[in-house]
This record gives structure tokens, sequence and C-alpha cells, in this order.
């Protein structure tokens, strides 16, 4: 995506199901837990650069002796740095007592970190400061080991307000307004009160306050204590936690708008937010590795059972498209399959745009995500010419010479890599004054690799503000001379904001929101506008139940065509010389590459819960009232 935008977070859960000295035995180490969840994060790496955290508990330690362990970084490279931390910690131990480098126990009771149940996160910033209190996880601490909770996701509630509410109500006093602090307090409200339950029935069954706290363990229910927490919650999450005792879990909203994906066998249980990330780690197959259902949670017993639970009622799927598109790594052998096809279906509209002259066309593609699109579209531009040459020799017959046989098959796809990114550059410098002499230098080009007068045709995988297309990517195609810039999107026009993790918040940030404005302005339409924002006004101040997602009337009188080709304009640069045509992808054609992920809010405006039609709604009262801020 050449305007970058942060999104997604990435969680990894292990549960090893054996001891220590199992894992030693077998793979030579004790650290086979830690070395495993190095290698989760690292595979995720993609959803997350802004920090990462690491936390760890150990089963069944004698009072007194450490049993949970965290750390987190933000720093540049936060993976490298939280396990170079680690590393030190456990090198240094084993140093200062050499006698102990086989001792499985003796190093489970002084090393920290090696525990039986691992959670890490990599952490990609939606909004607020990137400081270490905002890298997961997030820990809740007790004296009693059952009410620990370490809590970690890839989430974001659309109504904190309410949540916040709903805390001060039964009594708390969060320490800020954050759907992090919220969600794990609410969590840990339930659970401090089904502990003290358990407690107090045991209790009465006649057992010791000391012989108590293993029974609660055993008899404790997450499924119920995770029905009670998250009953008002309203976004899209993948939600992993830890208990101080041993047991972990995974919840899914109802939707499936955040991906969870589960791996087991006798020896380990492993979750995560992307599939080929356990398939390479732990060397199993594709399908091996299952889709956590919506609304339902992985919950793992300190003993090692293993359970899902429907936690809450499953609603109509709507799996974030995007991961298709673009966040998930293409690895996925679905997800591969798919961003090929989503290039496939996007031919016909490129063929009409370049006047079925393809012979005088160059085929590429910017950034390097959209490589397996550019396959798809490369593969049908090739079929295409494959029946044109089929139907060509077959009308000329046995009368067909040498040399028209060999111009007729000459003809196929120009394929040109016209621009390479230079990582060394980064595109988001802060001072608006220097950034745009910088954001040119960010792509170089491949002088020579278009003819003068040919067609270039480049695609992406999405175009949401059109920034760096505008400022960097369309100047410097231009000094190829082409006749047309094609830029065409795998995605189609972003239009509203996301709400449920991606860092998409502010309608007029689109390119597509800035085309449909103009074409308000040029028509005489800004009543439309005006009566929008009525609208949204009423239904804000409304205590209706029922919320309606009144920006849809904003691009209503125009066409897709008609949008796209009002972004051409806003994106054409005066002193460019070339024409620029901008195509997106249909609805339909994305839904047809990407049957199973049908979530397309940010595209149509069908949002999954009623908090994204509230937010949309006071997105457009903040575009209206000039207000720079996010409405969630």
């Amino acid at each position: 995506m050449s305007d970058a935008i942060k999104h997604e977070c990435g969680i990894s859960v292990i549960r090893l199901l054996k001891p220590l000295e199992y894992y030693k035995k077998k793979y030579g180490t004790a650290f086979y837990g830690v070395n495993k969840m190095y290698l989760m994060m690292e595979k995720q790496h993609n959803r997350g650069q802004d920090g990462a955290g690491f936390a760890s508990i150990k089963l069944d330690v004698a009072p007194g002796e450490r049993y949970m362990s965290r750390v987190r970084s933000c720093e540049q490279q936060p993976i490298q740095d939280i396990f170079a931390q680690i590393n030190d910690r456990i090198n240094s131990t084993l140093a200062k007592h050499p006698d102990h480098g086989d001792d499985v126990a003796w190093q489970k009771k002084n090393i920290p970190y090696i525990g039986e149940v691992l959670l890490g996160h990599v952490r990609y910033g939606t909004f607020g400061k990137n400081s270490i209190e905002s890298v997961h996880p997030f820990l809740r601490q007790n004296n009693w080991m059952h009410r620990n909770l370490i809590v970690a996701g890839n989430f974001n509630m659309t109504n904190v307000d309410e949540l916040f509410d709903n805390l001060v109500q039964l009594g708390q006093h969060p320490k800020e307004m954050a759907d992090t602090v919220t969600v794990m307090e609410k969590i840990g409200h339930f659970l401090d009160d089904a502990v003290a339950k358990l407690y107090k029935q045991i209790k009465k069954e006649g057992y010791t306050k000391q012989e108590a706290s293993p029974l609660i363990a055993e008899r404790l229910k997450l499924n119920k204590i995770l029905k009670r927490a998250a009953k008002n919650w309203d976004g899209g999450y993948a939600m992993a936690g830890l208990l101080g005792h041993g047991d972990a879990f995974v919840l899914r909203d109802p939707a499936g708008i955040r991906p969870a994906y589960y791996y087991q066998d006798d020896e380990v249980v492993v979750v995560a937010s992307e599939r080929p990330a356990i398939q390479t780690v732990f060397n199993v197959k594709y399908e091996d590795v299952i889709e956590l259902d919506p609304g339902h949670a992985i919950i793992i017993k300190k003993n090692g059972s293993f359970s899902i639970k429907e936690i809450l009622p499953p609603v109509e799927r709507k799996a974030c498209s995007f991961e298709r598109i673009y966040f998930s790594r293409g690895s996925d052998k679905e997800i591969y399959q798919e961003r090929k096809e989503l290039g496939k279906l996007l031919f016909p509209q490129i063929l009409k745009a370049i006047d079925h002259d393809i012979k005088n066309t160059v085929f590429s593609y910017i950034p390097n995500t959209a490589e397996t699109s550019f396959f798809g579209m490369v593969k049908e531009a090739q079929n295409y010419l494959n029946k044109r040459k089929e139907e060509q020799i077959l009308s000329i017959g046995s009368k067909i010479t040498s040399e028209e046989l060999h111009s007729i098959l000459e003809i196929r796809p120009r394929i040109e890599k016209v621009a390479i990114k230079d990582a060394k550059l980064r595109t988001f410098i802060t001072q608006d004054s220097s950034r745009d002499d910088l954001v040119t230098h960010v792509y170089d080009i491949s002088y020579g690799s278009v003819k003068k007068g040919d067609n270039l045709v480049i695609i992406d995988d999405s175009i949401v503000r059109g920034t760096t297309l505008k400022r960097s990517i369309l100047r410097i195609l231009d000094r190829l001379s082409p006749k047309k810039i094609i830029v065409v999107s795998s995605a189609p026009q972003i239009r509203y904001p996301d709400c449920y993790g991606i860092d998409m918040a502010k309608l007029e940030d689109f390119v597509a929101f800035k085309a449909a404005l103009a074409l308000h302005q040029e028509r005489l339409t800004m009543n439309v506008v005006d009566d929008i924002y009525e609208k949204c006004l009423q239904q804000v101040s409304s205590k209706d139940s029922e919320v309606i997602n009144y920006v849809k009337e904003f691009y209503a009188p125009f066409t897709p065509e008609e949008i796209s080709r009002k972004i051409g304009e806003l994106l054409s640069p005066d002193d460019i010389k070339a024409e620029v045509q901008i195509i997106y992808q249909t609805i339909d054609n994305l839904h047809l590459a990407c049957p199973k992920n049908l979530g397309d809010w940010y595209f149509t405006g069908d949002y999954p819960t009623p908090g994204g039609n509230k937010v949309v709604n006071r997105a457009f009262i903040n575009f209206y009232e000039g207000k720079n801020e996010r409405a969630y």
C-alpha cells in the first residue's frame, strides 16, 4: 500500500502440555516455549512494529517463588529488544550457576520467562501515544494467584465510554478511559466475583483456606466469566488472557471481524492471528490449523484440558476483507489465491482503459505487497492474449506463414519493475515543510523500462488517501514519458472510517470522500451535505436503539466510476504530462474473490455492529464542524 496506514495487532498464545523436562529431553532445551514464541512473534511482525510484549506463567510453583513474568518494549525493533532482554537474563543467571545448565527444575525455579503458559503480542498503535504504558500485555495484579490477569489483544471497542461508565457503576475507579483498561477491568471484576463466590462455597464444604486455592483453580468457569464480561462489548476483537494459576483463553468477536487460528496436539496448544505463523513455526499442515469460530473462546485449563465454548451468539460473519487484501501475510494458502483473484478480476476494466492495446502497455506494481495481485492480473492478460492468438491462427488456417505465426506468438504482456522503494527512506516525516521534497525520493524508477508513448498500468493494494501517489509516485512515473498512467487498486474505494482496529478514522482523510465532496460542490448539491449533518446530529442526541449510517447518502448521487474519475483529477499533479486514470475493484468482485471474508464496511458503510454506525455519523459531524479528531 503506497499510503502507509497503521493497523492490526498480532497475538500468540502457547500452552505447553508436557513438563519442561519433556522438551529438554526431546528438543534439547527447557526454553522450547520461549524460542517458539520468539518465532511466532517474528512471523507476525508485519502486524505490529510500534511495540511488542511477552508474558509467561509457571505452573505449580511454591509460595514465595515468582510465577509471572512480563517484558515489553517500544524500541525501534521491539521484538528483538524484548528477547535480547530475556536472553540476557537467562544467560547471566546460567553463567553464575554453570552447574545447573541441565537442571530443568532449578531453571524453572530461578530463571524468569520459562513457564508453561506464554502470551506474545505485537502492536500497531491505532491512536494515542506509543509509550511503554500502551504496549500489551496488560497486567492486573493481586496477591491471590487466581485473580492475577494478563491480557493482550487485537481489538478496538466502539463504546469505550459506555464500558467505562459500567465500571464506575460497579464501584470501580478506572485509571483512564481506554478500551484496553476497560476490557481488562471488566474481565477482572467478574473474575474477582467468581473467585470470591467459589471461596465462600468451598469453605462451606469444610475445606481450609489453604486447601481452597487448588479447588478454586479447578472449578473456575472461564466461559461464564467471559460471558458476563463481554456482554456489552461493541467492536472487533481477538482477546487473549492468562490467569495467574495457569488458565488461558482466547475470545473472538461474534462477527469474526478480527482473525484467530489454533492448532493442538499432545505437546502444545497454540493460537495466533495468522495461520501461516503456526504452520511455519510448528511445521504443521494447512488443514491442521483451525479457525476459531466467531463468538467462541478457546479455554485451556491449568490441568491442560482444552475446550471451545460459545461466549456470545454469533451474528452474520463479517471477517475483515482488508486482512485478505493487505494486512495478513500472503503466505497463507487461501489469501495467496484470493489476492491473485483480485488482480484477475480487475483485468476487464484495465483492458477497457488501455483500449485493448496490450502491445503498447507495460504492467507493473507498487508496493511489494501488491505483487500477488499483480500475478493474477498478468495471468489474466496472458489468458486474454492466448485466446486472441488462437482466434487469429484459426482464422488464417493452414495458409499461415512462419513469419505470421511468429508475429502472432511474439505478443505477450510486457512486465517491468518500474518503481523500487528505497527502504532507507521513510514516508512519515512529520514536518510538512520538508516532507514534500523528501517523499519524492522514496521511490526510484527503472529508466528505460517504458517506451515513450506507452500505457503504464500500476497495481496497488489500495488507494486510501492518495497522498504518496500525488506527491511522489505519479511524478516519478511521469519521468518515463508514458502516454497514460493507469493506477489500479485491488481494493474498492475506501469511503468510511474503520473503528475495529485499523487506523482509518477521519472521513476527510479519504480521497474518495474528497472526490465526492468536490462533485457535490461542482453540481451545487451541498444542501445534501447540510441535510446529512442535521440527520447525524439528531441521531447522536436520539435515544433510539436503531442507528442508521446517514453518510451513505453522501455518496449515493454518484456512480463509483464518477468518483474514480474525480479521484484521478484530484491526484494528478499540475505539472504531470501523462493522462492519469484510477481504477478501483468493484464490491461484487471483492466478494467473489474473498467469499469467506465479507467484512466490507470501509467500502460499503455496512457496519457489523451498532457502534460502527455511531462512529461514522460522529465522524461526519467532526468533518462538518471542522474538528480534527477521532470519532471513537
